[in-house]
Protein backbone atom coordinates (compact mmCIF):
# COMPACT_ATOMS: atom_id res chain seq x y z
CA UNK A 1 0.00 0.00 0.00
CA UNK A 2 1.35 3.42 -0.94
CA UNK A 3 1.80 5.98 1.77
CA UNK A 4 1.71 9.67 0.84
CA UNK A 5 1.94 8.63 -2.83
CA UNK A 6 5.11 6.60 -2.30
CA UNK A 7 5.61 2.84 -2.00
CA UNK A 8 6.25 1.93 1.65
CA UNK A 9 9.70 0.53 0.87
CA UNK A 10 10.78 3.80 -0.74
CA UNK A 11 9.26 5.82 2.10
CA UNK A 12 11.07 3.78 4.75
CA UNK A 13 14.33 3.99 2.79
CA UNK A 14 14.00 7.78 2.68
CA UNK A 15 13.26 7.84 6.41
CA UNK A 16 16.35 5.71 7.06
CA UNK A 17 18.65 7.95 5.01
CA UNK A 18 17.32 11.11 6.65
CA UNK A 19 17.60 9.41 10.04
CA UNK A 20 21.27 8.56 9.43
CA UNK A 21 22.01 12.17 8.49
CA UNK A 22 20.11 13.53 11.50
CA UNK A 23 21.84 10.96 13.70
CA UNK A 24 25.20 12.37 12.65
CA UNK A 25 24.02 15.81 13.79
CA UNK A 26 22.67 14.33 17.03
CA UNK A 27 26.17 13.11 17.81
CA UNK A 28 27.33 16.72 17.62
CA UNK A 29 24.49 17.77 19.94
CA UNK A 30 25.24 14.97 22.41
CA UNK A 31 28.92 15.83 22.65
CA UNK A 32 28.86 19.61 22.39
CA UNK A 33 25.79 20.80 24.29
CA UNK A 34 27.16 19.70 27.71
CA UNK A 35 30.52 21.29 26.86
CA UNK A 36 28.77 24.49 25.79
CA UNK A 37 26.84 24.54 29.06
CA UNK A 38 30.04 24.10 31.07
CA UNK A 39 31.70 26.95 29.19
CA UNK A 40 28.70 29.19 29.85
CA UNK A 41 28.65 28.28 33.55
CA UNK A 42 32.36 29.07 33.83
CA UNK A 43 31.85 32.40 32.11
CA UNK A 44 28.91 33.28 34.37
CA UNK A 45 30.92 32.32 37.46
CA UNK A 46 33.84 34.43 36.24
CA UNK A 47 31.51 37.38 35.65
CA UNK A 48 29.97 37.05 39.13
CA UNK A 49 33.40 36.84 40.77
CA UNK A 50 34.70 39.63 38.53
CA UNK A 51 37.53 37.44 37.31
CA UNK A 52 38.84 36.80 33.80
CA UNK A 53 37.92 33.55 32.07
CA UNK A 54 39.91 30.65 33.53
CA UNK A 55 40.99 29.33 30.14
CA UNK A 56 41.19 32.64 28.36
CA UNK A 57 39.92 30.93 25.20
CA UNK A 58 38.06 32.87 22.55
CA UNK A 59 37.66 30.24 19.82
CA UNK A 60 34.08 29.86 18.68
CA UNK A 61 32.53 26.69 20.04
CA UNK A 62 28.93 25.75 19.22
CA UNK A 63 27.02 23.22 17.15
CA UNK A 64 28.53 24.57 13.92
CA UNK A 65 32.12 25.52 14.72
CA UNK A 66 34.76 24.29 14.98
CA UNK A 67 34.45 21.60 12.32
CA UNK A 68 34.60 17.92 13.18
CA UNK A 69 38.01 16.77 14.36
CA UNK A 70 39.54 13.77 16.08
CA UNK A 71 39.17 14.17 19.86
CA UNK A 72 42.60 12.57 20.35
CA UNK A 73 44.89 14.31 17.83
CA UNK A 74 42.50 17.12 16.77
CA UNK A 75 43.09 16.42 13.08
CA UNK A 76 40.16 17.75 10.99
CA UNK A 77 37.95 14.95 9.69
CA UNK A 78 37.61 14.73 5.91
CA UNK A 79 34.05 15.13 4.56
CA UNK A 80 33.84 11.56 3.22
CA UNK A 81 34.95 10.20 6.59
CA UNK A 82 32.01 12.06 8.12
CA UNK A 83 29.43 10.11 6.13
CA UNK A 84 27.05 8.41 8.60
CA UNK A 85 28.07 4.81 9.33
CA UNK A 86 29.91 4.57 5.98
CA UNK A 87 32.72 6.81 7.22
CA UNK A 88 33.13 4.66 10.32
CA UNK A 89 33.34 1.52 8.20
CA UNK A 90 35.79 3.10 5.74
CA UNK A 91 38.08 4.02 8.62
CA UNK A 92 37.76 0.64 10.27
CA UNK A 93 36.65 2.36 13.46
CA UNK A 94 39.95 4.25 13.83
CA UNK A 95 41.15 7.81 13.20
CA UNK A 96 42.82 8.14 9.79
CA UNK A 97 45.64 10.24 11.29
CA UNK A 98 46.50 8.86 14.73
CA UNK A 99 44.69 5.48 14.50
CA UNK A 100 42.98 6.04 17.85
CA UNK A 101 39.78 4.06 18.21
CA UNK A 102 36.57 5.90 17.30
CA UNK A 103 33.75 5.54 19.79
CA UNK A 104 30.95 3.18 18.80
CA UNK A 105 28.57 5.91 19.93
CA UNK A 106 28.81 7.56 16.50
CA UNK A 107 27.43 4.73 14.32
CA UNK A 108 25.13 3.55 17.12
CA UNK A 109 23.36 6.92 17.37
CA UNK A 110 23.13 7.21 13.58
CA UNK A 111 21.61 3.73 13.22
CA UNK A 112 19.26 4.34 16.16
CA UNK A 113 18.02 7.59 14.60
CA UNK A 114 17.32 5.78 11.33
CA UNK A 115 15.43 2.95 13.07
CA UNK A 116 13.40 5.37 15.19
CA UNK A 117 12.35 7.28 12.06
CA UNK A 118 11.26 4.08 10.31
CA UNK A 119 9.27 2.87 13.33
CA UNK A 120 7.55 6.24 13.82
CA UNK A 121 6.56 6.47 10.15
CA UNK A 122 5.37 2.86 10.14
CA UNK A 123 3.28 3.54 13.26
CA UNK A 124 1.87 6.99 12.46
CA UNK A 125 2.28 7.27 8.69
CA UNK A 126 3.80 10.00 6.55
CA UNK A 127 1.57 12.61 8.16
CA UNK A 128 2.20 15.83 10.09
CA UNK A 129 1.70 13.91 13.33
CA UNK A 130 4.04 11.18 12.13
CA UNK A 131 6.64 13.86 11.43
CA UNK A 132 6.18 15.19 14.96
CA UNK A 133 6.69 11.70 16.36
CA UNK A 134 9.90 11.32 14.34
CA UNK A 135 11.17 14.62 15.71
CA UNK A 136 10.14 13.65 19.23
CA UNK A 137 11.97 10.33 18.90
CA UNK A 138 15.17 12.02 17.73
CA UNK A 139 15.04 14.57 20.53
CA UNK A 140 14.48 11.88 23.15
CA UNK A 141 17.41 9.91 21.73
CA UNK A 142 19.70 12.90 22.17
CA UNK A 143 18.47 13.54 25.72
CA UNK A 144 18.93 9.89 26.70
CA UNK A 145 22.50 9.86 25.39
CA UNK A 146 23.41 13.17 27.05
CA UNK A 147 22.02 12.05 30.41
CA UNK A 148 23.76 8.68 30.13
CA UNK A 149 27.11 10.37 29.46
CA UNK A 150 26.89 13.35 31.81
CA UNK A 151 23.82 12.97 34.07
CA UNK A 152 22.52 16.24 32.63
CA UNK A 153 19.21 16.98 30.93
CA UNK A 154 19.75 20.43 29.41
CA UNK A 155 16.96 22.99 29.75
CA UNK A 156 17.88 24.16 26.25
CA UNK A 157 16.40 20.89 24.95
CA UNK A 158 13.79 19.81 27.52
CA UNK A 159 11.96 23.14 27.77
CA UNK A 160 11.55 23.68 23.99
CA UNK A 161 10.38 20.06 23.79
CA UNK A 162 7.75 20.81 26.45
CA UNK A 163 6.48 23.93 24.72
CA UNK A 164 6.49 22.22 21.32
CA UNK A 165 4.24 19.48 22.73
CA UNK A 166 1.80 22.04 24.15
CA UNK A 167 1.70 23.96 20.87
CA UNK A 168 1.27 20.76 18.83
CA UNK A 169 -1.76 19.84 20.94
CA UNK A 170 -3.57 22.96 19.68
CA UNK A 171 -3.11 22.01 16.01
CA UNK A 172 -5.29 18.84 16.04
CA UNK A 173 -2.80 16.97 13.86
CA UNK A 174 -4.30 13.51 14.41
CA UNK A 175 -7.28 11.89 16.19
CA UNK A 176 -4.85 10.16 18.57
CA UNK A 177 -2.99 13.37 19.38
CA UNK A 178 -3.71 14.76 22.87
CA UNK A 179 -6.06 17.71 23.17
CA UNK A 180 -4.77 20.93 24.71
CA UNK A 181 -6.41 20.04 28.02
CA UNK A 182 -4.88 16.54 28.00
CA UNK A 183 -1.47 17.97 27.11
CA UNK A 184 -1.57 20.60 29.86
CA UNK A 185 -2.73 18.07 32.44
CA UNK A 186 -0.07 15.63 31.23
CA UNK A 187 2.69 18.22 31.55
CA UNK A 188 1.54 19.25 35.02
CA UNK A 189 1.17 15.62 36.14
CA UNK A 190 4.56 14.60 34.73
CA UNK A 191 6.35 17.34 36.61
CA UNK A 192 4.21 17.04 39.75
CA UNK A 193 4.48 13.28 40.17
CA UNK A 194 8.28 13.20 39.97
CA UNK A 195 8.58 16.32 42.12
CA UNK A 196 6.44 14.63 44.78
CA UNK A 197 8.53 11.45 44.63
CA UNK A 198 11.69 13.55 44.85
CA UNK A 199 10.47 15.41 47.94
CA UNK A 200 9.21 12.25 49.63
CA UNK A 201 12.53 10.46 49.05
CA UNK A 202 14.48 13.48 50.30
CA UNK A 203 12.40 13.72 53.48
CA UNK A 204 12.57 9.97 54.13
CA UNK A 205 16.28 9.47 53.46
CA UNK A 206 17.88 12.92 53.49
CA UNK A 207 19.30 12.19 50.03
CA UNK A 208 18.70 13.63 46.58
CA UNK A 209 17.16 10.91 44.42
CA UNK A 210 16.92 12.65 41.04
CA UNK A 211 17.54 15.96 39.32
CA UNK A 212 15.16 18.70 38.27
CA UNK A 213 15.88 17.85 34.65
CA UNK A 214 13.96 14.62 35.15
CA UNK A 215 10.88 16.61 36.23
CA UNK A 216 11.09 18.75 33.09
CA UNK A 217 11.56 15.75 30.81
CA UNK A 218 8.54 14.05 32.41
CA UNK A 219 6.54 17.26 31.85
CA UNK A 220 7.59 17.28 28.18
CA UNK A 221 6.52 13.65 27.81
CA UNK A 222 3.18 14.48 29.43
CA UNK A 223 2.65 17.32 26.96
CA UNK A 224 3.26 15.05 23.97
CA UNK A 225 1.51 11.93 25.29
CA UNK A 226 -1.34 13.47 27.28
CA UNK A 227 -2.25 12.55 30.83
CA UNK A 228 -3.84 9.20 29.89
CA UNK A 229 -0.60 7.68 28.55
CA UNK A 230 1.63 9.20 31.21
CA UNK A 231 1.11 6.45 33.85
CA UNK A 232 2.37 3.81 31.41
CA UNK A 233 5.43 5.91 30.58
CA UNK A 234 6.32 6.49 34.23
CA UNK A 235 5.63 2.87 35.20
CA UNK A 236 7.81 1.51 32.38
CA UNK A 237 10.56 3.99 33.27
CA UNK A 238 10.45 3.09 36.95
CA UNK A 239 10.41 -0.67 36.36
CA UNK A 240 13.18 -0.48 33.77
CA UNK A 241 15.39 1.69 35.97
CA UNK A 242 14.77 -0.45 39.05
CA UNK A 243 15.51 -3.68 37.19
CA UNK A 244 18.70 -2.33 35.60
CA UNK A 245 19.89 -0.85 38.88
CA UNK A 246 19.17 -4.09 40.74
CA UNK A 247 21.08 -6.15 38.20
CA UNK A 248 24.07 -3.78 38.29
CA UNK A 249 24.16 -3.86 42.09
CA UNK A 250 23.77 -7.64 42.20
CA UNK A 251 26.61 -8.06 39.70
CA UNK A 252 28.89 -5.76 41.70
CA UNK A 253 29.24 -3.27 38.84
CA UNK A 254 27.48 -0.56 40.83
CA UNK A 255 27.05 0.20 44.53
CA UNK A 256 23.86 1.33 46.21
CA UNK A 257 25.31 4.83 46.60
CA UNK A 258 26.23 5.21 42.94
CA UNK A 259 24.06 7.67 41.01
CA UNK A 260 22.34 6.23 37.94
CA UNK A 261 20.77 8.55 35.34
CA UNK A 262 16.98 8.23 35.19
CA UNK A 263 16.58 10.20 31.95
CA UNK A 264 17.28 7.23 29.63
CA UNK A 265 14.57 5.26 31.40
CA UNK A 266 12.10 8.13 31.12
CA UNK A 267 12.89 8.21 27.42
CA UNK A 268 12.33 4.46 27.17
CA UNK A 269 9.00 4.66 28.99
CA UNK A 270 7.83 7.68 27.02
CA UNK A 271 8.78 6.20 23.67
CA UNK A 272 7.13 2.88 24.55
CA UNK A 273 3.92 4.69 25.48
CA UNK A 274 4.16 6.70 22.26
CA UNK A 275 4.40 3.78 19.86
CA UNK A 276 2.52 1.05 21.77
CA UNK A 277 0.51 2.73 24.51
CA UNK A 278 -2.88 1.99 22.96
CA UNK A 279 -1.96 -1.64 22.27
CA UNK A 280 -0.63 -2.19 25.79
CA UNK A 281 -3.69 -0.52 27.29
CA UNK A 282 -6.11 -2.71 25.34
CA UNK A 283 -4.15 -5.85 26.22
CA UNK A 284 -4.21 -4.94 29.91
CA UNK A 285 -7.96 -4.35 29.90
CA UNK A 286 -8.56 -7.64 28.10
CA UNK A 287 -6.31 -9.72 30.35
CA UNK A 288 -7.66 -8.12 33.52
CA UNK A 289 -11.26 -8.81 32.48
CA UNK A 290 -12.14 -5.12 32.52
CA UNK A 291 -13.04 -5.20 28.85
Amino acid sequence: MAVAGLPPALLYAAAAVIGLIVGSFLNVVILRVPAMLEMRWRQEAADILDRPEADGGHERFDLVAPGSRCPHCETPIKPWHNLPVIGYLLLGGRCAACRARISLQYPAIEIAAALLAIIAIARFGATPWGGCMVGLSWTLLALAAIDFRTQLLPDSITLPLLWAGLVASTLHLAPAAPTPVAAILGAAAGYGVLWTVFQGFRIATGKIGMGYGDFKLAAALGAWLGWAQLPLALLAASLGGALAGGLLIASGRMSRDTAMPFGPWLVFGGWLAMVAGDTIGRAYLTLSGLR
